[in-house]
Protein backbone atom coordinates (compact mmCIF):
# COMPACT_ATOMS: atom_id res chain seq x y z
CA UNK A 1 0.00 0.00 0.00
CA UNK A 2 1.36 3.41 -0.99
CA UNK A 3 2.34 5.87 1.69
CA UNK A 4 -0.49 8.12 2.84
CA UNK A 5 -1.16 11.09 5.10
CA UNK A 6 -0.47 10.15 8.70
CA UNK A 7 2.16 7.54 7.85
CA UNK A 8 5.72 7.72 9.12
CA UNK A 9 8.21 7.74 6.27
CA UNK A 10 10.39 4.63 5.98
CA UNK A 11 14.11 4.63 6.61
CA UNK A 12 15.98 5.16 3.37
CA UNK A 13 19.17 6.65 2.03
CA UNK A 14 19.51 9.11 -0.83
CA UNK A 15 22.72 10.34 -2.44
CA UNK A 16 23.57 14.05 -2.44
CA UNK A 17 26.40 15.98 -4.01
CA UNK A 18 28.68 17.75 -1.56
CA UNK A 19 31.87 19.77 -1.96
CA UNK A 20 33.70 16.49 -1.31
CA UNK A 21 31.70 14.52 -3.89
CA UNK A 22 28.71 12.16 -3.59
CA UNK A 23 27.63 11.33 -0.03
CA UNK A 24 24.76 9.30 1.41
CA UNK A 25 22.04 11.14 3.32
CA UNK A 26 19.46 9.30 5.40
CA UNK A 27 15.83 10.13 5.89
CA UNK A 28 16.60 10.82 9.57
CA UNK A 29 19.16 13.44 8.55
CA UNK A 30 16.67 15.07 6.19
CA UNK A 31 13.38 14.87 8.12
CA UNK A 32 14.00 14.34 11.86
CA UNK A 33 12.77 17.33 13.86
CA UNK A 34 12.04 19.37 10.73
CA UNK A 35 9.14 20.33 8.52
CA UNK A 36 10.14 19.51 4.94
CA UNK A 37 8.54 19.79 1.53
CA UNK A 38 9.64 16.91 -0.68
CA UNK A 39 8.57 16.76 -4.28
CA UNK A 40 9.38 14.00 -6.72
CA UNK A 41 9.85 13.90 -10.45
CA UNK A 42 9.97 10.96 -12.86
CA UNK A 43 13.25 12.27 -14.26
CA UNK A 44 15.62 15.21 -14.25
CA UNK A 45 15.80 17.18 -17.51
CA UNK A 46 12.51 15.74 -18.77
CA UNK A 47 10.06 18.29 -20.22
CA UNK A 48 7.36 18.47 -17.53
CA UNK A 49 9.91 18.21 -14.72
CA UNK A 50 12.20 20.91 -16.11
CA UNK A 51 9.64 23.27 -17.62
CA UNK A 52 6.78 23.09 -15.09
CA UNK A 53 7.44 21.22 -11.85
CA UNK A 54 10.89 22.33 -10.64
CA UNK A 55 10.58 25.98 -11.76
CA UNK A 56 7.49 26.46 -9.59
CA UNK A 57 9.41 25.41 -6.49
CA UNK A 58 12.42 27.55 -7.43
CA UNK A 59 10.11 30.56 -7.89
CA UNK A 60 8.10 29.93 -4.70
CA UNK A 61 10.96 28.79 -2.42
CA UNK A 62 10.92 31.87 -0.18
CA UNK A 63 7.12 31.89 0.07
CA UNK A 64 7.08 28.19 1.00
CA UNK A 65 9.74 28.67 3.67
CA UNK A 66 7.84 31.68 5.01
CA UNK A 67 4.99 29.27 5.85
CA UNK A 68 7.17 27.46 8.42
CA UNK A 69 8.89 24.98 6.12
CA UNK A 70 12.52 24.32 7.08
CA UNK A 71 13.67 23.04 3.69
CA UNK A 72 12.49 22.04 0.23
CA UNK A 73 13.92 18.95 -1.47
CA UNK A 74 13.40 17.21 -4.79
CA UNK A 75 14.01 13.57 -5.57
CA UNK A 76 14.15 11.72 -8.83
CA UNK A 77 15.24 8.33 -10.08
CA UNK A 78 18.50 9.64 -11.48
CA UNK A 79 22.10 9.31 -10.33
CA UNK A 80 23.67 12.01 -8.17
CA UNK A 81 25.68 13.45 -11.08
CA UNK A 82 22.56 14.01 -13.17
CA UNK A 83 20.69 15.51 -10.21
CA UNK A 84 23.62 17.85 -9.52
CA UNK A 85 23.81 18.93 -13.18
CA UNK A 86 20.05 19.57 -13.13
CA UNK A 87 20.41 21.69 -9.99
CA UNK A 88 23.04 23.84 -11.69
CA UNK A 89 21.13 24.08 -14.99
CA UNK A 90 17.87 25.06 -13.28
CA UNK A 91 19.14 27.64 -10.78
CA UNK A 92 17.98 25.27 -8.06
CA UNK A 93 20.17 26.68 -5.28
CA UNK A 94 18.32 26.51 -2.00
CA UNK A 95 16.55 23.28 -2.93
CA UNK A 96 18.15 20.01 -1.88
CA UNK A 97 18.50 17.53 -4.76
CA UNK A 98 18.22 13.92 -3.54
CA UNK A 99 19.25 11.20 -5.97
CA UNK A 100 17.26 7.96 -5.80
CA UNK A 101 19.25 6.26 -8.55
CA UNK A 102 17.88 2.76 -8.03
CA UNK A 103 14.33 3.85 -7.17
CA UNK A 104 14.75 2.40 -3.65
CA UNK A 105 12.91 5.34 -2.04
CA UNK A 106 10.16 5.39 -4.68
CA UNK A 107 9.62 1.66 -4.17
CA UNK A 108 9.75 1.92 -0.35
CA UNK A 109 6.85 4.40 -0.34
CA UNK A 110 5.16 2.56 -3.22
CA UNK A 111 5.07 5.61 -5.44
CA UNK A 112 7.15 4.05 -8.18
CA UNK A 113 5.93 3.63 -11.72
CA UNK A 114 7.17 1.36 -14.50
CA UNK A 115 7.89 3.44 -17.59
CA UNK A 116 9.93 0.69 -19.26
CA UNK A 117 7.63 0.67 -22.29
CA UNK A 118 8.64 4.32 -22.87
CA UNK A 119 12.35 3.53 -22.48
CA UNK A 120 12.63 5.10 -19.01
CA UNK A 121 12.66 2.07 -16.70
CA UNK A 122 11.27 2.26 -13.17
CA UNK A 123 10.75 5.85 -12.06
CA UNK A 124 9.04 7.81 -9.32
CA UNK A 125 5.51 9.02 -9.66
CA UNK A 126 5.20 12.80 -9.55
CA UNK A 127 4.10 14.07 -6.15
CA UNK A 128 4.64 16.69 -3.47
CA UNK A 129 4.47 16.00 0.24
CA UNK A 130 4.87 17.88 3.48
CA UNK A 131 6.67 15.83 6.11
CA UNK A 132 6.70 17.02 9.73
CA UNK A 133 9.29 15.22 11.88
CA UNK A 134 9.03 12.11 9.72
CA UNK A 135 5.22 12.02 9.43
CA UNK A 136 3.43 12.75 6.16
CA UNK A 137 1.03 15.67 6.67
CA UNK A 138 0.17 16.42 3.02
CA UNK A 139 0.50 14.20 -0.05
CA UNK A 140 -0.43 15.37 -3.54
CA UNK A 141 0.10 12.68 -6.21
CA UNK A 142 -0.40 13.34 -9.91
CA UNK A 143 -2.54 10.90 -11.88
CA UNK A 144 -0.21 11.03 -14.92
CA UNK A 145 3.55 11.64 -15.26
CA UNK A 146 3.04 14.46 -17.78
CA UNK A 147 1.09 16.65 -15.33
CA UNK A 148 2.42 18.93 -12.59
CA UNK A 149 -0.78 20.52 -11.31
CA UNK A 150 -1.79 18.72 -8.11
CA UNK A 151 1.86 18.38 -7.08
CA UNK A 152 2.92 21.84 -8.21
CA UNK A 153 4.32 24.52 -5.93
CA UNK A 154 1.35 26.85 -6.38
CA UNK A 155 -1.10 24.17 -5.25
CA UNK A 156 1.09 23.12 -2.34
CA UNK A 157 1.54 26.71 -1.21
CA UNK A 158 -2.23 27.14 -0.98
CA UNK A 159 -2.41 24.24 1.48
CA UNK A 160 0.34 25.49 3.82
Amino acid sequence: MAIKVGDRIPNATFTTMTADGPKPKTTDEIFKGKKIVLFAVPGAFTPTCSNNHLPGFVKNLAAIKAKGIDAVAVTGVNDVFVMNAWKKASNGEGIEFLADGSAAWAKAIELDTDLTARGLGVRSQRYAMVVDDGVVKTLNVEDAPGKADVSGADNLLKSL
